[in-house]
């Protein structure tokens, strides 16, 4: 699996506003540009992959709308990898692996569970000035 994901050739960047409708169509957005990769949907990565997605959208829409009225999705792939971050302007950085642990709370637990699961890494990556950050989740095709 790609570790860098400056290598990735396919990339996709996605602004919306934080609000509900951005979950669907942040996924629709990653179907449509896996099928242009030639990543088949059917691969077993996508599912959980756009349910990760989607759980992080969500999460952003509900938690960080009031800090950041808008949320970027970065989508990336390679011939052995998929990755993608959830970006928004709220400060707080959620302690992924502890939402595995169970000190973690309801969409997080379920995107570590997938994400490990399938052979993956998650990270979160504060911005420059400390007043966002993203969550870059990598799976293995």
């Amino acid at each position: 699996m790609s570790t860098h994901l400056e290598s990735l050739p396919y990339r996709h960047v996605l602004t919306l506003p934080s609000e509900p409708s951005a979950v669907r169509i942040s996924r629709q957005t990653a179907e449509q540009a896996l099928t242009e990769w030639g990543i088949s949907l059917r691969h077993p990565a996508v599912d959980p992959a756009l349910l990760i997605l989607g759980e992080l959208v969500t999460n952003s829409v509900r938690h960080a709308a009031e800090l950041s009225p808008q949320v970027t999705v970065i989508y990336a792939a390679g011939t052995d990898c998929l990755a993608f971050a959830v970006h928004d302007r709220h400060p707080y950085q959620p302690p992924l692996y502890g939402a595995v642990t169970g000190t973690g709370a309801g969409g997080l637990g379920t995107v570590m569970e997938l994400t490990l699961g399938l052979g993956g890494t998650a990270v979160v990556r504060a911005d420059a000035d400390g007043r966002g950050k993203s969550i870059w989740i990598t799976l293995p095709l």
